[in-house]
């Protein structure tokens, strides 16, 4: 029924256009009207006048034509998105393209419907404007976003998220950061929004990572829900266009020479003296060092890199792989015992029994990674193997479980001394050798 009621919306569409454009045998030779707008050009009657030609006019036509024709375009792709599925969620990251989306949900009374939900994922390192730009546009538009952060920590309590995952994450392992303050708050709001087709901001003129995204697609993330890209095929420029057209309210770091803004640790003007500049509903500057194509995201994830040593151009939110889940615990079966408190760990270090000890944290790629090796271990060790979860007691495990980074497995002597195994190997072969050891 979705695919039929779909059809049947795309032929009016065209049926629509069709009748939009179709000329008409009265209309005169010396005019053309735009079916854009209702605005006129100027045109010579070849017969008895000068050609005419101004050069400005027509460019400013073609691309209010254009424009017209975008917002046409990407309201009919949001008209799908809410109106084909139960609930649509628009992710929200407030920069120029998203703000253009929040305003087409405006304007077609989704967002005061509550028909399209937005959620809004914040960082803990985000520019301090961004998320008072969020609450200026929560009060111009009349919607409220729902706000998600990492796993355990209370929304905006940045001392509660630096005490559970340490204020240097992004530091230490940037692909660990962008899991545990990025990807996951991000699939937790879809799944608890219950999305059925999310809403995104993304265009083929942001580069070649995605020159190639259609309006509409499956998510690589989510469980394979629907995508909506509504302003896929528009440029920087025209996005611009549309802010200026529209008076649409904007980020204010734009003002200060940032054509994109992400995390303030890594987000930098374009160029880096600022003299480009949005200011007023207009460019300030030239404005080919923001426009031209993959232009946009140039001031972002400057200084990073993967851990292969390519340069870092996404957060991992739209790359694959980044459907993994985060809703369980590690070892939750099986020989490997827990570890609940403190004092239970102390009792253990202090014992005299020899034990092995893996601090983990649950959303550590490379504790899950190890996680059926370390079980088909304990089942086979001759010495008791438990598991402390760190990254909640970070102070303690890096006071007396050698921990500064996850996952750390450590041998417990019988005389109180705690080993740290520092081989990068995870197998059950190595971790009878570290056992066996002296």
């Amino acid at each position: 029924m979705r695919a039929h009621a779909a059809a049947a919306a795309l032929l009016s569409l065209a049926v629509h256009t069709a009748t939009a454009f179709a000329p008409t045998q009265r209309s005169s030779p010396s005019l053309f009207r735009s079916s854009f707008g209702g605005s006129s050009l100027r045109m010579a009657d070849t017969a008895t006048e000068p050609k005419i030609f101004d050069q400005e006019a027509f460019i400013a036509q073609s691309k209010e034509m254009r424009l017209q024709h975008l917002e046409e375009q990407a309201m009919f792709a949001l008209k799908i998105a809410v109106e084909n599925y139960g609930n649509a969620v628009f992710p929200n990251a407030l920069i120029a393209g998203d703000v253009v989306i929040t305003h087409l949900l405006h304007r077609m009374g989704y967002l005061q419907s509550g028909q399209a939900k937005v959620m809004v994922v914040d960082t803990f390192h985000l520019f301090p404007e961004t998320m008072d730009f969020l609450r200026e546009i929560e009060e111009h538009y009349g919607f409220e976003a729902e706000v998600f952060c990492a796993e355990g920590v209370p929304v905006g309590d940045k001392a509660a998220f630096d005490k559970k995952y340490g204020a240097n994450l992004w530091k230490e392992d940037i692909e660990q950061y962008d899991k545990v303050c990025k990807v996951e708050p991000f699939q937790r709001g879809l799944k608890t929004l219950k999305t059925d087709c999310m809403i995104n901001g993304r265009t083929r003129w942001q580069g070649f990572e995605r020159a190639w995204i259609d309006q509409f697609e499956n998510a690589p993330i989510g469980g394979g829900l629907a995508k909506c890209n509504p302003i896929a095929y528009w440029t920087l420029e025209d996005t611009f266009d549309y802010i200026a057209k529209y008076k649409v309210p904007h980020h204010p770091l734009h003002a200060k020479g940032y054509p994109s803004i992400g995390d303030a640790k890594d987000t930098i003007p374009i160029p880096e003296d600022g003299s480009t500049r949005f200011v007023d509903f207009k460019f300030e500057g030239d404005p080919k060092p923001w426009l031209d194509y993959a232009s946009e995201r140039k001031g972002r994830f400057v200084g990073l890199a993967n851990k292969d040593g390519s340069t870092k151009t996404e957060c991992g939110i739209h790359v694959a792989g980044a459907e993994r889940t985060f809703d369980r615990d590690l070892w939750e079966e099986g020989a490997v015992k827990n570890i609940a408190t403190k004092e239970e760990a102390l009792e253990i270090i202090n014992g005299e029994k020899e034990a092995i000890i893996a601090v983990y944290a649950p959303w550590c790629q490379f504790c899950q990674g190890m996680e059926e090796e370390f079980a088909n271990y304990a089942a086979e060790a001759g010495v008791p193997v438990y598991k402390f979860r760190g990254d909640e007691e970070r102070e303690f495990v890096s006071e007396f479980l050698n921990t500064a980074s996850f996952p750390t497995v450590n041998k417990v002597k019988g005389n109180g001394e705690v080993v740290k195994y520092d081989s990068e190997v995870r197998t059950v072969a190595a971790f009878k050798e570290f056992e066996a050891s002296s």
